[in-house]
């Protein structure tokens, strides 16, 4: 997949960007607060329907302006192009629509623009909660199995229903609470066994390409940990009524599932530097990349924001060399540093452009 231009209208500080994209390499350099961040989110948007940002829509638009607008035009690895475009007015219903005619459901859209994204705000997926690094685990799997897309709406559904009744003043109608269990244990089913195998595929590319960033000098690994594994959910939901009506929320179910990281045997969370935190993120998203592109059959756009804050010379450089490959397609890279960047482009093969953000503004500085 390529995006092959793009077009934003005051979104978040982009007032009006037009540009035409490399086909291989994108770089944009800038100091922090130019606008960098938002253009990929822009373009982040275009494939999921929402910011990677902001969960408000309304507060990515442009201060004093009546909306957004951004516009992409694509090409498939097949050849075949589209156009994407994402639209809000204050007060309106978003809009996302391909060849100019709207998605009823957005999640109609996920999965057509494959997209995977490294930021700095990936830490929280180590320093987080769990729910982070299950919405990593869903994010990824939802861009190529529709079915589990589809349990993943039905079980948080059927999970909001049964909070609701929890909550409520008076005591909840036992066969109803069944039905509504019933539903959860249904498609907690179907999460679990996406997951599990997802993770399972996904272990040993990570491995690889954390021993090769790394030079192999640290182990890591991922575990998947689920109520469902080993336990009768139906039971443990029914067994935990009176408690989860005390708390007011669900304590069992898939969206408890947790993914466990870990350095050399111990949790990264308390174990790992800045620089072995960032090696670990950036190699679980390359191998993220890599299961999608096996997986879905399209070629993801790499959006690597930030990446090289943290990170030696040595392992910048494998990280590149890695990208820079037949393994990766198109990719959009930013950072503070222009000597940074030059020294790496020029020591990469290949048609490259290179753009400078100031103040939402974005030129074409060099190509290749």
């Amino acid at each position: 997949m390529l995006l092959d231009s793009i077009s934003v209208l005051n979104y978040r500080n982009l007032a009006d960007v037009s540009l035409s994209l490399s086909g291989k390499i994108n770089c944009f350099i800038g100091c922090n607060g130019m606008g960098k961040t938002n253009l990929l989110d822009a373009i982040y948007y275009l494939s999921f329907c929402k910011s990677a940002i902001s969960a408000v829509d309304s507060s990515n638009i442009k201060h004093d302006n009546p909306f957004f607008l951004i516009q992409g035009n694509y090409l498939s690895d097949s050849g075949i192009a589209a156009e994407i475009s994402c639209g809000l007015k204050r007060g309106d219903k978003k809009q996302i629509k391909k060849n100019k005619k709207s998605y009823d459901r957005f999640s109609d859209h996920i999965g057509s623009i494959p997209l995977v994204m490294v930021s700095p705000a990936d830490n929280e997926l180590i320093a987080g909660g769990s729910d982070g690094r299950r919405r990593f685990m869903d994010v990824v799997i939802s861009q190529y199995n529709r079915e589990y897309l589809s349990a993943l709406i039905r079980y948080n559904r059927a999970l909001q229903q049964r909070n609701a009744m929890l909550r409520s003043e008076v005591m909840p109608d036992s066969e109803m609470l069944s039905l509504i269990e019933d539903m959860m244990v249904a498609e907690a089913q179907r999460l679990f066994e996406g997951r599990k195998s997802f993770v399972e595929e996904l272990i040993p590319i990570f491995e690889e390409f954390h021993s090769y960033i790394t030079g192999g000098e640290e182990k890591v690994s991922l575990c998947y940990r689920s109520d469902v594994a080993d336990k009768d959910l139906s039971q443990l939901l029914y067994n935990s009524r009176l408690d989860d009506r005390r708390l007011g929320h669900t304590t069992k179910g898939a969206h408890r599932d947790e993914l466990i990281m870990q350095l050399d045997g111990y949790p990264i969370k308390k174990e790992g530097s800045q620089g072995q935190n960032k090696s670990y993120l950036v190699s679980l998203k390359l191998a993220q990349f890599d299961f999608l592109r096996r997986k879905g059959g399209e070629t993801p756009l790499l959006l690597l924001d930030d990446i090289f804050d943290k990170l030696d010379s040595s392992r910048v450089e494998k990280i590149i060399s890695l990208v820079a490959g037949d393994r990766f397609g198109q990719i959009f890279i930013t950072d503070v540093n222009r000597e940074h960047i030059d020294g790496i482009l020029e020591c990469l093969e290949g048609e490259y452009k290179l753009f400078g953000v100031t103040k939402g503004d974005i030129t074409l500085i060099k190509e290749r």
